[in-house]
């Protein structure tokens, strides 16, 4: 294991920047040294907040990581730059923390892999919730076999996205941000595949995708703001609100995850797994070991019951990529595992054209 300190650069400054450079801050394995964005100021922004003084600033990415003491890289910007941004990381040579959803499209997805395959650099894409305190527990609780062997599996995101979210203007574009479950239900499904696999660091693998989406907003321009909780005038969603989908693992089984954008509600993440020996719904867990054992338990742990990126668990995140890069092991989350995640929504929006079934993988 290296002792160095890594010297991070950050490309883009928005909301969810906030948290990586936090992050590397508590870090004592790594360093901010740069920050880009297009636009200086919230360069210059973000590292004020943070406190930090000797961090150079770029408007440019190619400049940026020709940065003197860079090793890996932070990529923070909106989902359709992603794929640009990791081109130009692996042809540096720079691992990578990828944000969610790490592409548009398969094609974008086979050009990151096959780059990053070639420059043999670390990555982890940014399914946070893996690192979710809850979910830890749920996570090893399964691996015990307390739930017994698993059979079925249910996630939902269910969050009215309007304008109260600072990427509004491009996150319900269709051509920027493709869909429901790529700008935010991504993490809905890769927890499915987290919750649907036995082993405490695995994740399913999706063997065949059925889909259906929906809802009554798209277009429309009257929309609720859940932060405001009152309704307004807004630009519309160019895609469908809610989206539901089938999935068939290769271990045998079944999940089903929803995304809804329509929801008018509070945010919140409901899950259920099940097994041969017991159930968890949220934090309570039903598994008797015994006759008198016959209420739900609950499970110590945060809830993912909030969309404000403050309540994520940015520092586990971060501090596994840097471990990854430190002891040169690959991620359980890297950019490999994590287009299996893709794949499923991606199947969906075959599914919605062809109305059939769609076999994975994709690529």
């Amino acid at each position: 294991m290296s002792d160095k300190q890594y010297g991070i650069l950050v490309i883009g400054a928005g909301w969810v920047s906030t948290q990586h450079i936090s992050a590397y801050v508590n870090n004592p394995n790594a360093q901010v040294r740069a920050i880009c964005d297009i636009n200086l100021e919230n360069a210059r922004q973000r590292a004020a907040e943070a406190g930090l003084g000797d961090v150079a600033f770029y408007d440019d990415v190619d400049d940026a990581l020709r940065h003197d003491g860079i090793d890996a890289v932070s990529i923070c910007t909106p989902q359709h730059i992603h794929c640009q941004n990791v081109l130009a990381a692996a042809r540096a040579g720079k691992h990578m923390l990828i944000e969610k959803p790490a592409a548009n499209s398969l094609e974008e997805l086979r050009q990151m892999r096959d780059a990053v395959h070639a420059a043999r650099v670390k990555t982890v894409v940014g399914f946070v919730l893996r690192w979710n305190p809850l979910f830890q527990s749920i996570k090893k609780k399964i691996a015990e076999g307390t739930l017994g062997e698993l059979f079925y599996a249910e996630t939902d995101y269910q969050s009215y996205n309007s304008d109260w979210w600072g990427g509004w203007e491009q996150g319900r574009r269709k051509e920027m941000s493709c869909s429901a479950m790529a700008v935010a239900g991504c993490h809905a499904v890769d927890s499915l595949r987290w919750f649907a696999a036995p082993g405490e660091t695995q994740a399913a693998d999706p063997v065949e995708v059925f889909a259906y989406a929906g809802g009554r907003r798209k277009g429309k321009t009257c929309q609720f703001n859940p932060v405001a909780n009152d309704w307004s005038e807004q630009s519309p969603l160019e895609y469908d609100g809610l989206e539901v989908i089938l999935v068939k693992f290769s271990n045998g089984v079944l999940g089903k995850v929803s995304v809804n954008f329509e929801a008018v509600q509070p945010y919140t993440f409901p899950l259920s797994i099940f097994g041969d020996r017991g159930t968890i719904k949220n934090n309570q867990l039903f598994a008797p070991q015994s006759p008198d054992q016959d209420q739900w338990r609950e499970i110590p742990g945060i809830c993912p019951d909030s969309s404000d990126v403050t309540h994520h668990p940015f520092q586990g995140e971060v501090d596994h990529f840097i471990e990854c890069v430190q002891q040169d092991i690959e991620s359980h989350c890297n950019l490999v595992d994590a287009i299996k995640t893709h794949e499923i929504f991606f199947a969906a929006q075959q599914c919605y054209q062809t109305g059939q079934p769609v076999s994975l993988p994709l690529l």
